[in-house]
């Protein structure tokens, strides 16, 4: 299989959500075998796709098929079972408690079957972009997990699409400002991940030595997709969202100056030298913009990985591509054209005809065949227990969610949280 060794990335990852256990026993209330059966799966596919967030052996296979088995069992508690608009009487049942990714351990809180289903959803989303980072961060990439970080990341866009558009409106409490269920913030993750999937798009082709001009209009699009994600952050608080605006906003600048160096090269081809070093002083003034932020990511406390983006292979590349180019029209202005440098920088009016990226739109599964009318009788909500209000309820602990750490790959420098 072919090596892709042009294709190391770094991404920023935000830490995944952490929930307090459930045990779905409803004493009295599920009366049966089937219903208890029910609970029972409930309890053991919930376990089960919480080991697997952190099992380095996952795969989007295995991922798929846990995600699927809790949340068709889910479903249950969420829609009524004859197809019509009226929700299943178990959704109030059951109270979840949910951390957010930017918010540390203070955990949010409903008393709804959607806000699981959406939470639960958003951490597979975000183990997605993980399993894509960390393929992204091997030292020599495959073709084929080239196409699975690919793969991975439109996917992972399609979940915060679907969730932010079909299920966020669905919940009774609205999500706090600031918390992950929140539109500005799932727009923000729907936005980097098609920016991220870009990257991959750019990273083959130039691999595949396509024309610089489809590469700077690529590199362009996706520094203006980092800078849309970035904007859509910047009304948030800055104590919890600027590590991850300082990662948005690097990405924008080395984009930016990667368009700036393809351009550069285009304008060359074209025998407009003088305007090809003027493109180039562009991208440079660009990455030196990219490299100071790379310091100040690596300073900035918050949320995601401890790391020094400069010392990453994608980066230091970008630098040398830059630096020799500029060289190289310089030489060319001097022999050849002597062709005056122009004050302005060029306008980067461009778009893009390929490779651009949109999600991968995503279903949840219907609700599980062990779902039927008698299963459903089963569950006597009469029978549930009157709220003692003056006794104090033992509050359930959030543990924070112990992720794998992940070594650097040699000479690459990545590590993803």
């Amino acid at each position: 299989r072919k090596q892709l060794e042009k294709m190391t990335h770094w991404f920023h990852r935000n830490p995944l959500k952490a929930t307090a256990p459930v045990t779905f026993n409803y004493y009295g209330v599920a009366a049966g075998p089937a219903a208890s059966k029910i609970c029972s799966d409930l309890r053991s596919s919930r376990a089960r796709l919480l080991e697997l967030f952190t099992d380095l052996s996952c795969n989007p296979e295995m991922m798929k098929n846990a995600s699927d088995s809790y949340f068709s069992l889910l479903q249950g508690f969420i829609n009524s079972l004859d197809e019509s608009t009226q929700e299943s009487k178990l959704r109030y049942i059951q109270n979840f408690k949910w951390t957010d990714t930017l918010q540390g351990q203070v955990p949010s809180a409903q008393q709804d079957a959607v806000f699981e289903l959406i939470s639960m959803g958003f951490n597979v989303a975000l183990w997605y972009t993980k399993y894509a980072s960390r393929l992204a961060g091997k030292e020599n990439i495959t073709e084929d997990e080239a196409k699975e970080v690919h793969r991975s990341l439109k996917i992972a866009a399609g979940i915060f699409k679907h969730l932010k558009e079909s299920h966020i409106p669905k919940l009774i409490t609205p999500a706090e400002k600031g918390r992950d269920l929140e539109a500005r913030l799932l727009e923000a993750y729907v936005v980097q991940c098609q920016a991220e999937a870009q990257e991959v798009t750019i990273a083959r082709a130039i691999e595949l030595k396509h024309a610089p001009g489809l590469i700077a209009a690529l590199a362009y699009e996706t520094a203006n997709f980092y800078q849309k994600a970035d904007h859509t952050l910047s009304s948030l608080e800055p104590a919890y969202s600027a590590k991850w605006r300082k990662y948005l906003h690097l990405k924008m600048c080395f984009y930016t100056a990667y368009a700036y160096c393809y351009h550069g090269q285009t304008l060359l081809a074209s025998d407009k030298c003088g305007e090809a070093i003027r493109s180039l002083q562009e991208a440079e003034k660009f990455y030196a913009k990219a490299e100071a932020l790379c310091k100040e990511y690596g300073e900035t406390k918050g949320p995601g990985p401890t790391v020094k983006p400069s010392g990453h292979l994608f980066f230091r590349k970008l630098g040398n591509l830059v630096k020799n180019t500029l060289e190289k029209c310089q030489r060319e202005n001097g022999f050849i054209y002597f062709q005056k440098i122009p004050t302005e920088a060029p306008q980067l009016e461009l778009k893009a005809n390929y490779g651009l990226v949109e999600p991968v739109p995503f279903e949840f599964p219907p609700t599980s065949a062990h779902w039927t009318p008698d299963t459903l009788a089963a569950f006597d909500l009469t029978k549930r227990p009157k709220d003692d209000s003056t006794k104090p309820k033992p509050e359930e602990v959030v543990k924070p969610v112990k992720e794998p750490d992940i070594k650097p790959q040699k000479d690459t420098g990545c590590s993803i949280s």
